[in-house]
């Protein structure tokens, strides 16, 4: 493959396209199977990845749904706002801007109507024409975004485990998440009954002993209890076992958690690299209402993922107050991240209108039992966009494009073209 780097000014706030302006990166990756002057002629596709806070991939070759993609486009890899080469944010960052309200007022513009502005000001900028975008999960949010603001811009648009709620609140989505995770809690540990009791083993000695964490802070049982974003996917939820199996060393003064065990879960549980995802997560889904530490007060609801229930469960993606207490990465940002979940006038997110009378090719992929983007609330989005194709599959969970990504890709744009424009 061949990689060409892109740097773009745009507004920080869109409304006021004179002001502040911050550097979006973006990354351009072709097939070195096409002369520079064939690629030169090729079709932009831009990815929208997940998140919210992940930069775009860093992809050492062309493989899976990017090889597939390179055979006929220049494939456009975007940092988002906020992430990896773009205007960095961060708990060394934030400060800059100044007290805790002016850090969340800046933080405003840091969500998907902001990234698809972004994204039509760099469309511009290359000199391309209605373009083809790919959402992988929040990117499928941001391209349902896209579809209600600035249709113009796309010619085609392909969904992976990315089809948010148009309407309703931040709960609606939480309590059918708890139940998401509890079935897959039950999957799991049928399939690895043995990890039950390492789950069990490791809360007990939590409870009871002190294990610091690589990140200087002691490891909690709701902390650990974050691993169980691993069973989030087909591909990675065999990685959870192969954390657990060698949880425990023998050591002179008893059993103690192992220095593989913690540097591996250290990986999972920590915001260090992404803390974006913490601070945000939650406002993908306010419009118009405080979201209010959704997930943190539908526990109430569900009692059973409480750190000191037996059996204990392992959680998915819920965001909790208590990261900004116990993640050291986040703990100077817990007022600014108060302030964002007690704000109540969060702008739309979508046109239900506009994408009622939709007319851009849509193809979307459900999965029956994504932990994250609930198949339910899903179905609802899609008859509510006109024309958007969906194919509900068993087969994948939510990071199915890892798992099978050249063929998913390959039926999406399928799907799209047979519908024409």
């Amino acid at each position: 493959m061949r990689t060409v780097e892109h740097y773009f000014t745009v507004p920080l706030d869109h409304s006021e396209p004179s002001g502040e302006s911050i550097t979006v990166f973006a990354r351009e990756y072709v097939s070195a199977a096409h002369s520079e002057e064939a690629a030169g002629a090729l079709p932009w596709l831009l990815f929208l990845q997940g998140g919210p806070g992940g930069r775009g991939n860093r992809w050492g070759s062309l493989g899976g749904w990017s090889k597939a993609a390179a055979q006929d486009f220049r494939i456009l890899m975007l940092d988002q706002r906020g992430t990896g080469l773009s205007t960095p944010l961060d708990r060394t960052t934030l400060p800059g801007r100044g007290s805790a309200p002016a850090q969340a007022a800046y933080l405003e513009h840091f969500r998907a109507d902001s990234i698809v502005a972004d994204a039509e000001l760099i469309r511009a900028a290359l000199g391309s024409g209605p373009w083809t975008i790919y959402g992988q999960s929040y990117g499928g949010f941001c391209a349902l975004t896209y579809l209600s603001f600035a249709p113009e811009g796309l010619r085609e648009v392909l969904i992976t485990g990315g089809l948010a709620p148009l309407t309703g609140s931040a709960d609606d989505v939480y309590r059918a998440t708890y139940q998401r995770v509890a079935a897959r809690n039950e999957e799991y540990f049928g399939w690895y009954p043995e990890d039950r009791k390492t789950v069990e083993r490791i809360a007990r000695h939590l409870r009871s002993t002190t294990e610091m964490m690589p990140d200087g802070v002691p490891l909690t049982v709701e902390r650990f209890q974050m691993a169980g974003a691993f069973l989030g996917g087909n591909t990675r939820v065999d990685s959870l076992h192969y954390l657990l199996e060698d949880a425990f060393v023998q050591t002179p003064g008893g059993p103690r958690l192992s220095d593989t065990f913690l540097e591996q879960l250290q990986g999972v549980v920590s915001r260090r690299s992404n803390p974006l995802y913490a601070l945000m997560h939650e406002s993908i889904y306010g419009q118009g209402q405080a979201t209010n530490w959704s997930a943190w007060r539908m526990l109430a609801e569900n009692p059973w993922f409480r750190p000191d229930a037996e059996p204990l469960l392992l959680t998915g993606e819920m965001v909790y107050p208590w990261y900004f207490e116990q993640d050291p990465a986040l703990e100077p940002l817990r007022e600014v991240a108060e302030l964002l979940a007690c704000r109540q006038d969060w702008q739309p997110l979508y046109d239900s209108r506009v994408l009622a009378t939709n007319t851009v090719p849509v193809a979307a992929a459900v999965y029956s039992d994504d932990i994250y983007v609930d198949r339910d609330l899903s179905l609802r989005t899609v008859a509510a966009v006109q024309g958007l194709q969906v194919w509900e599959t068993a087969d994948f969970h939510h990071d199915g494009i890892a798992d099978d990504g050249e063929r998913i890709f390959a039926r999406l744009l399928g799907m799209a073209r047979s519908s024409g424009r």
